[in-house]
């Protein structure tokens, strides 16, 4: 019982730590095209407030969402494993 424990603590430290660098890898890509759309299309106006703003779009997106998969995903296998090895 301890095992698992120890397992379920080591990998919720691993998978938010994964998850921690993958969101914040994905924003500043997306703050990057957000710069690189303003730079090419000679937009005028407040820089900043676009990207703000488009930066508030991202967060709603479903790309943000799917980085929770980084949770789902390992968890589901692990889980499937354990069964599957026990009880079947």
């Amino acid at each position: 019982m301890f095992a698992l424990v120890r397992l379920s603590v080591v990998g919720f430290v691993v998978l938010t730590i994964v998850y921690i660098c993958l969101s914040l890898y994905s924003r500043a890509k997306r703050r990057d095209k957000l710069e690189a759309e303003w730079d090419r299309e000679g937009m005028s106006g407040d820089r900043d407030a676009f990207v703000e703003q488009g930066l508030q779009d991202y967060d709603g997106s479903l790309r943000r969402k799917l980085i929770w998969g980084v949770y789902i995903i390992p968890v589901t296998i692990v889980i499937a494993l354990i069964y599957f090895m026990n009880f079947h």
